[in-house]
């Protein structure tokens, strides 16, 4: 079977399981005893295994088995979690995570799994030991030992030795060991399962037939058996197979049975009795608003389909172009003034807006598909850090553009890092200040307008603003004199000076100031702004400015002699008119009086040495106030187009880093306007 067309299916839902069982495994690690949070794991795992396996990954597949059978065990009420059995199991979840992305850069997927196997096999057989003084052995050990005495069978297994009995057949129960230094275990069970099929019926073996011929058992296994041989005879023919050690025989008679039903009994009066109280405690949790998280609902539970995310690029452009049309039609009818075209070409206008409000949603992206990998780095993090870190996500279901999307994690991930490495202090530090030994972490994402704001903020030790000046001058980039002057928000920016840190030992995770430049870089190209703020002993708070989407966006168009620009609307506070008599000149930087606030003013015409225009041939002149984040500035324009919806087109690789240019757009009229960055206007 061709398996290359399902591959990227298997990759898309293997994502998806891997991120679910990651989320259970954090909820799980903070309610062990939640059983219906290991059965929701054990779901994913058993369908990564199957998907696995049937494209023929083997040790993805074998990896998850183990993983289930761990499982399989907690589930049961035969294990309780403890720390090692978490640790193992992230870094079972670490590894898939891993060898998935392995495939998915194109390699087999293949890796040594086999330190993990062993400890997930110790795990199963109780070989490994941990005193752990909130776990609760003797339940755990009570249904185990319960579990053993049943030998695992069922009600149909029971019946069938009931029934061969009652003819005259003889029922055993073997027990076989084979000897330490066997090689091929796998090749001396076949032998002895041969024989004795050949001779009667095997009703069930423990481990099963299957995970005996993979080797997938230590050196002993259990078997239900029927025949109609004596005892001695059966213990010769399973000895003549070589290196067998020891066989055990037992004869199945009827007390055995019925003392096997009533353990059997007991078991599942156990069993109603925990599921009972998990779906009472489901029940109350969920009637508490403590439902499970989002990752937890199975994949195919959504109506949804998979759409290839190049089709949806290809949508984008060819609805640019409709756009396009559709504003030329609008000149047309406006200046032929005949009513049949304006009825049709409204019609389309109300059409292709709702049409391009499909569009954009199409590509807007949950922010949960970057913070869902948060909470598990923090976990890990925290803990190598000897750390008491609480990781809390609100608004993740905050809608941002595919393209945003794709660019924002990296610098959420070197804030988060910052936060939990410099801004949380140790636990003992924390209890000192009179503060809980847990530190808080807070990643927040919220609609404001045409943005999306996404806040990252600790109640860790602050910044010290003394520290980051000191920092600021010995590197030379500012003065004593200047740092004096500088409000506290403009200090703590100065951590986003190239180069600059304040860590005094800069730890492998790590550094506050380390690596800013280029989350304030990578921000900024995005269209979006970075600030800072922080209270010293309090914590610190970065809150980043991101645009809704950067394909379609409304824009003022602006005319300045034969030149057409598009100003972004969402960065114009408002428009107005000034006469030149009322701008002052100031150390060679013109400025205005504007509701009682000094604005410094720009001219484009001069900025992008427009050449049939000037400001000073007239009396009065346009101005458009721009804000970036706490800052506010006036740009001169000679005339005023209009409000109006245009498509982001880059400008190539052959122009590249043009001062305050974003990109450009295509007009109705095929004239094309540059779009301006106000973001650069304003220092």
């Amino acid at each position: 079977m061709e398996m290359n067309q399902y591959l990227s299916m298997f990759i898309d839902e293997s994502r998806e399981h891997l991120q679910a069982m990651n989320d259970n495994m954090l909820a799980l690690e903070a309610a062990p005893e939640d059983i219906s949070i290991v059965q929701t794991i054990f779901r994913s795992a058993h369908t990564l295994k199957g998907m696995s396996a049937t494209m023929g990954f083997e040790d993805l597949a074998s990896l998850t088995h183990e993983m289930e059978n761990v499982l399989d065990l907690v589930r049961n009420n035969k294990l309780a979690m403890d720390s090692v059995i978490f640790d193992c199991l992230f870094k079972c979840l670490d590894t898939l995570e891993s060898m998935v992305e392995d495939i998915i850069q194109g390699g087999t997927g293949k890796a040594d799994v086999s330190d993990l196997v062993a400890t997930l096999k110790s795990i199963v057989s109780g070989d490994y030991r941990k005193a752990d003084a909130d776990s609760k052995p003797s339940k755990a050990n009570a249904a185990a030992a319960a579990a053993e005495a049943t030998g695992g069978l069922d009600e149909y297994q029971m019946s069938i030795l009931e029934q061969s009995i009652s003819s005259g057949h003889k029922a055993y129960h073997l027990v076989v060991t084979i000897n330490s230094d066997c090689v091929l275990k796998a090749a001396r069970a076949y032998m002895v399962f041969n024989g004795l099929e050949n001779n009667g019926e095997i009703v069930q073996s423990t481990p099963t037939v299957e995970d005996i011929e993979q080797d997938k058992f230590d050196r002993s296994f259990s078997v239900y058996y029927i025949s109609r041989l004596e005892m001695p005879e059966l213990e010769h023919l399973i000895k003549s197979v070589s290196e067998i050690q020891s066989v055990q025989i037992n004869a199945v008679d009827r007390d055995y049975l019925t003392k096997k039903s009533e353990e059997q009994k007991a078991i599942r009066k156990e069993e109603a009795k925990n599921e009972a109280s998990e779906e009472k405690a489901a029940e109350v949790k969920q009637a508490a608003g403590n439902a499970k998280p989002a990752a937890a609902n199975a994949p195919v539970a959504n109506r949804t389909i998979r759409v290839d995310i190049e089709k949806l690029d290809v949508l984008m452009n060819l609805f640019s172009e409709l756009l396009i049309d559709r504003v030329r039609l609008e000149q047309l009818a406006g200046e032929l003034k005949n009513r049949e075209l304006n009825d049709t070409v409204e019609h389309m206008s109300r059409v292709s807006s709702d049409l391009q409000n499909i569009v954009l949603k199409l590509r807007m992206v949950p922010v949960d598909s970057v913070f869902n990998r948060f909470p598990r780095m923090i976990r890990d993090l925290a803990k190598s850090l000897n750390k008491k870190v609480d990781l809390v996500v609100t608004g993740a279901e905050t809608e941002l553009d595919r393209t945003v999307i794709d660019e924002i994690g990296d610098p959420l991930v070197h804030l988060l890092r910052n936060s939990a490495d410099h801004g949380v202090e140790p636990i003992a530090d924390r209890i000192a200040a009179g503060k809980p030994e847990t530190g808080t972490v807070n990643l927040r994402a919220f609609h404001s307008g045409n943005h999306v704001f996404i806040e990252i903020e600790d109640d860790g030790r602050g910044i010290n603003r003394q520290k980051v000046l000191a920092t600021a001058v010995k590197k030379g980039i500012v003065t004593a004199e200047q740092g004096q002057k500088m409000t506290d928000e403009e200090v703590y920016m100065l951590l986003f000076a190239s180069g600059f840190s304040t860590a005094d030992k800069i730890s492998d995770i790590s550094g506050r100031g380390v690596g800013l430049d280029v989350v304030r870089s990578k921000i900024t190209s995005l269209g979006g702004n970075v600030i800072v703020t922080s209270k010293l002993g309090e914590g610190t708070k970065f809150t980043i400015q991101l645009p809704l989407t950067l394909s379609i966006i409304t824009a003022l168009l602006v005319k300045m002699g034969s030149e057409k620009y598009a100003i972004p609307l969402s960065s114009i506070v408002e428009t107005s008119t000034i006469r030149r008599k009322h701008l002052r000149n100031m150390h060679g930087t013109l400025i205005m009086d504007f509701r009682g606030q000094v604005l410094p003013v720009i001219s484009l015409s001069q900025l992008f040495e427009v050449p049939d225009y000037s400001e000073d041939d007239e009396e009065e002149t346009e101005i458009v106030i721009i804000r970036k984040g706490e800052k506010v500035a006036a740009v001169m324009v000679e005339e005023f187009i209009g409000q109006q919806e245009i498509v982001l087109k880059t400008l190539g690789k052959y122009l590249t880093n043009l001062f305050a240019i974003s990109g450009a757009t295509i007009l109705g009229d095929g004239q094309v306007a540059l779009i301006v960055d106000t973001n650069a206007l304003i220092k």
